[in-house]
């Protein structure tokens, strides 16, 4: 049965043999923006405290500049 088959294999073998780079350009593709949208989520989530600790330091140089 499998020896029908032989030639289409030969054929498709010298047709496409970067197949796998494509299929690995795709996955990479795709884990880079699953952490992507990850990242933006953390972002996101911190950005809020990612501020207040901002403010509390220009708050503190604030302070410190205007006691010279």
């Amino acid at each position: 049965m499998r020896a029908p088959l032989k030639p289409f294999r030969r054929h498709f073998r010298k047709v496409a043999p970067g197949r796998k780079k494509g299929q690995t350009l795709v996955e990479y593709s795709l884990v880079l923006a699953i952490l992507t949208i990850l990242a933006l989520g953390v972002f996101s989530e911190l950005g809020h405290e990612v501020g207040l600790i901002f403010s509390g330091i220009d708050a503190i140089l604030d302070t410190a500049e205007g006691s010279t």
